[in-house]
């Protein structure tokens, strides 16, 4: 892909994400889009026993959340949760996206998503914080420190993290620090990476919207085709312990 045209499409994304309601709370949802039930006795700030349905929860922004879809529950976690429900793996999704997040957002918001249950725990957050022109030193402590608190409430879980891009008009330097940020953090925490979240969907006119930026319906199944290919194998690895593999 041209990378003017890649910096000219970080613009418009910019200027949407500002004016589209950004960092605004949304509750999480099920597979159907239905919202979550609060744990009832989460008051106390003791997580509830980690027994219980197999879920792999999606931390993320606009992109995670849908944003511009008839329906949210046609993004791309949904259309994962086929996947896995197709190829005999039982469970459950939980879409924690919000659309205008930062990893700053997504840190503020897992502990209450750490009060409930999960058995992997997918990031995709440092796309606004790129647009944004944030610092990079700190996607790094938010993005690590999400990780540790996730091992701490729930050291069982796995942890899959979605790189994402900056904008290229903020210069090499910054653009090769932001990318690094990814690969060095799942290389040192030992997590499974996506490599480029966005990757075969970025600047693809068919496979986005009319602001040519957040995914359309065939740009999500890119999507979930993309992460299907890092994540099949997280849950197949792990689906004996969750009780999550289809006995037939």
């Amino acid at each position: 892909m041209d990378i003017r045209r890649f910096g000219l499409l970080w613009l418009v994304l910019a200027m949407t994400a500002c004016g589209s309601g950004a960092g605004e709370a949304e509750p999480a949802t099920t597979g159907s889009g239905q919202p979550m039930e609060a744990d009832a006795g989460s008051d106390s700030g003791t997580p509830p026993d980690p027994t219980g349905s197999a879920r792999v929860v999606f931390l993320g922004t606009s992109l995670t959340a849908g944003y511009g879809l008839d329906e949210p529950s046609d993004a791309y976690p949904a259309v994962l949760e086929e996947l896995w429900r197709e190829g005999g793996l039982e469970y459950d999704l939980v879409n924690a996206g919000v659309s205008g997040d930062t990893s700053a957002g997504g840190l503020a918001r897992l502990g209450s998503i750490l009060r409930e249950p999960l058995a992997v725990l997918f990031v995709e957050l440092g796309a606004n914080d790129g647009l944004r022109g944030q610092s990079v030193d700190a996607l790094r402590q938010n993005l690590e420190a999400i990780v540790t608190q996730t091992l701490e409430a729930r050291p069982e879980a796995a942890i899959v993290l979605a790189g994402m891009e900056a904008p290229p008009n903020l210069g090499p330097e910054y653009t090769a620090d932001f990318r690094a940020v990814y690969t060095d953090l799942a290389g040192e925490r030992d997590l499974a990476l996506v490599p480029f979240l966005l990757d075969g969907v970025a600047g693809e006119r068919s496979m986005n919207q009319s602001d040519g930026i957040h995914p359309n319906l065939e740009g999500h199944r890119k999507l979930a085709d993309t992460v299907w290919e890092v994540l099949e194998g997280v849950l197949r690895d792990r689906c004996m312990v969750d009780g999550a593999c289809d006995a037939a």
